[in-house]
């Protein structure tokens, strides 16, 4: 007869790694970050590279000098830094995503104690510390050059800034939603091709990285409030075109989700969508910024341990099952 081995939890075991899941995220991020290749030329490039590099070397660094476990391998440190990029305007200073990258590793994740104890998301923290610290050069937008992989971008305002400023008689046309999908339009580096961040979602579901409800609550509740509550009133709003500018598909595939500063229950994952959306929208609408996305997830990010705390799952065989179970 066989001997029974009790071992303490967790029992369910998976083949998943940190290292295969920040993988899938990369790649899943690829298709966007070509598109901001391609349509602000090479200049974007750069400030890719400065991120990654960044990034990894700010994690290299302290854990050699603190003396802990290098883990620059597991790829969180290059996630982090094309995160980071995505969100930076094409036509930054390259010593401001330097900076950058050193916040978000050093600050934001490793002196909360690595990955897995970062209280929000580095990438966006660290891009709410370049717009705060640096406004003026965090402003540098582009218009797509007229071909691929061009130098010749030239200044100008986004869709957003021209929605937030001047709004009224404004009406987008089928040529508008095209050009949000499609990524010829103004903003920043991985934000503008809604149908590459859309395509890098789809992969991130299928591989099971993310789950369904962070981004569909995210997108639907910013949906919803863009179409009834219009910026020339009561249900006068374009909620299609307004979710394909800005960072919302960004925010809700690859930011919102992020597993360290997410909710954990399937519930409490629809309150941070819902959250998310109800913030970006607020910000967008009535802030004196033209985008909400960064801070509205950062928001939500302080409110996830309470959210973790009220939509904790039901414990097996006692109760009936909660919101935790959605």
């Amino acid at each position: 007869m066989g001997k029974l081995v009790v071992t303490s939890t967790p029992h369910i075991r998976s083949e998943e790694t940190t290292k295969g899941i920040m993988l899938d995220v990369l790649v899943a991020l690829a298709p966007a970050a070509f598109m901001g290749v391609l349509r602000f030329g090479f200049r974007s490039a750069a400030v890719i590279a400065v991120c990654l590099a960044s990034c990894a070397a700010a994690e290299f660094l302290f854990e050699k000098i603190t003396k802990k476990p290098v883990t620059t391998g597991d790829l969180s440190a290059l996630v982090t830094g094309l995160l980071l990029a995505m969100n930076l305007p094409p036509g930054v200073p390259l010593w401001v995503p330097a900076v950058g990258g050193f916040f978000a590793i050093i600050i934001v994740k490793q002196l909360f104690g690595g990955l897995g104890q970062n209280f929000m998301n580095p990438a966006l923290a660290a891009r709410a510390f370049l717009q705060a610290s640096y406004p003026d050069k965090m402003s540098a937008w582009l218009l797509p050059g007229k071909g691929a992989f061009l130098a010749d971008a030239v200044s100008g305002a986004t869709p957003l800034s021209t929605l937030k400023y001047n709004a009224e008689g404004f009406y987008p046309q089928a040529g508008d939603y095209m050009d949000a999908l499609f990524g010829r339009i103004g903003g920043s580096i991985g934000e503008t091709c809604s149908l590459a961040l859309i395509f890098g979602g789809a992969y991130l579901l299928l591989r099971r990285v993310i789950t369904w409800r962070i981004p569909v609550a995210y997108i639907a509740t910013f949906m919803a409030l863009s179409g009834v509550l219009g910026r020339d009133g009561l249900f006068t709003g374009y909620p299609v075109y307004e979710t394909l500018l800005g960072g919302v598909m960004l925010g809700a595939f690859f930011m919102a989700t992020d597993y360290s500063s997410s909710p954990v229950s399937n519930g409490g994952k629809i309150i941070m969508g819902i959250g998310c959306g109800v913030l970006t929208f607020i910000i967008r609408r009535f802030g004196g910024y033209p985008e909400g996305v960064c801070y509205a997830i950062l928001i939500m990010n302080l409110f996830t341990p309470i959210i973790d705390r009220f939509s904790r799952p039901r414990v097996f065989g006692t109760g009936k099952g909660g919101f935790a179970d959605v």
